[in-house]
């Protein structure tokens, strides 16, 4: 797999996959041109992603601003076909959705953007990154564990702060 620059924008070549659209492209999430794309892709997504007030626009808007360049996009034609929004707080990174459009799956669109986001993870200093996956999410486990992410056995803990 090789990424060629343009600009802000992230050409992705994969030989190896001749089913993935030649023309796909990986590029940093806009707020005012892709939010409504990218909500409905992930509304669209199936049980694994669940979506929360965090979700809401002003609350992505909140987060672009400590790392918009871990907000990636997948697009073909001009149509967002996959995304994946991480994060990094200066110790460790998270995955917080990764989402494909069904008709583009299975292809290397989801290998893509988590090898890219992963990438740029690494040049921030990130050392260990964390993504949560519901236990009924087989899809989803299977393809992480095959991206060599390990099963962690934790308790998540969260608290509403408002």
């Amino acid at each position: 797999m090789a990424f060629t620059v343009v600009g802000k924008l992230w050409l992705v070549v994969m030989r190896s996959k001749p089913s993935l659209p030649d023309d796909l492209l990986l590029r940093e999430f806009q707020l005012s041109t892709d939010y409504f794309q990218v909500i409905t892709l992930w509304q669209a997504a199936g049980p694994g992603i669940h979506l929360r007030r965090s979700d809401n626009e002003g609350e992505i808007a909140k987060k672009l601003q400590r790392d918009p360049d871990l907000f990636l996009i997948a697009e073909t034609g001009g149509h967002i076909i996959g995304t994946v929004l991480g994060g990094f707080d200066g110790r460790r990174g998270m995955v917080y959705h990764l989402a494909v459009e069904d008709s583009y799956r299975k292809i290397g669109v989801g290998t893509a953007l988590m090898v890219e986001l992963e990438r740029r993870m690494k040049r921030k200093g990130c050392i260990k990154a964390y993504l949560l996956v519901t236990r009924d999410n087989l899809d989803a486990i299977r393809f992480y564990e095959a991206q060599s992410w390990e099963n962690m056995d934790l308790l998540i803990f969260g608290k509403d702060l408002d």
